[in-house]
């Protein structure tokens, strides 16, 4: 799986919520079978990981408890693994990303960068997996109050870098690290684009960095109809593409997204165009 971080094209990683509440498909996935046929179908679409997570962290939603999470999602690793299909696991529990780890998942995908649980960075650094460390202020039921920021993308940055130290002081290696912005998370609309546009500062923490806006409630917003509401969660994958096209051309190692097929497509086309990754030209 360090392959992967050092991945030449653009990493795709495909979303499989094993949830009931979960924003954009809650329930559809929750069976076993539609779950591991959904996973697998991700996975010959393009998808590099699946990653299968347990606990919605929807803005507002409340927590599971670890046994819930645990139930949901290791059934469905277990079956994924036997087929082959590379997964993360999407969690910010220590037990549930060693039972992951344990069942088939290669990388752990952290939303909390490490804040929710102390023990996570031992899980990691003792497995040796990729982490994925995404810019978080607080659980999903009050992220929303701690959207306040006088620089979103310096002070994005900031925590992030805190987030990295405390990983590599956990004896993960630096090589192992990957950083998420967390679009929509503890972020406003006018966040998630600045953001977006300045990828570059927080690509000069030196790291792959995962893009995940994913048909968020800002794309909607952003999309709204003749009658100003705003584009419903099924109607924005074309704005995601979008978004992770530029991201990818910004220099982003990867994205993570529900229409798997469509953004292979576009990255593909992007990949025939000859055009390289904004960082590798800055690197070279």
């Amino acid at each position: 799986m360090s392959d992967l971080l050092r991945s030449a094209h653009p990493v795709v990683m495909g979303v499989l919520n094993v949830t009931p509440d979960s924003f954009s498909d809650g329930g559809r996935y929750a069976g076993l079978d539609a779950a591991v046929g959904h996973g697998i179908e991700m996975h010959r679409q393009g998808a590099d990981l699946v990653d299968v997570g347990g606990e919605s962290t929807r803005p507002g939603a409340g927590r599971v408890d670890p046994e819930t999470e645990a139930r949901r999602v290791l059934p469905v690793i277990r079956e994924l693994a036997a087929a082959g299909v590379p997964m993360s696991i999407d969690t910010t529990r220590a037990s549930v990303a060693a039972a992951a780890l344990a069942a088939g998942v290669s990388v752990v995908n952290d939303v909390s960068g490490g804040l929710a649980d102390p023990d996570m960075g031992k899980v990691v650094a003792e497995a040796g997996c990729p982490w994925v460390l995404m810019h978080w202020r607080g659980h999903a039921e009050r992220m929303q109050d701690l959207a306040t920021y006088r620089d979103v993308v310096a002070e994005v940055r900031d925590e992030l870098r805190q987030r990295v130290d405390e990983a590599l002081a956990a004896g993960v290696a630096a090589d192992r690290i990957v950083i998420d912005p967390g679009l929509g998370f503890a972020k406003r609309a006018e966040h998630n684009l600045q953001l977006t546009a300045r990828l570059p500062e927080l690509l000069a923490l030196g790291y792959p960095l995962l893009f995940a806006a994913s048909r968020k409630s800002y794309l909607g917003s952003l999309l709204r109809g003749a009658d100003g509401t705003a584009r419903p969660v099924g109607e924005r994958d074309a704005a995601t593409i979008a978004t992770s096209v530029l991201a990818v051309a910004a220099g982003s190692w990867g994205v993570r997204v529900h229409d798997v097929r469509g953004t292979a497509d576009a990255l593909a086309v992007w990949a025939a165009s000859g055009r390289p990754r904004l960082a590798a030209e800055g690197a070279a």
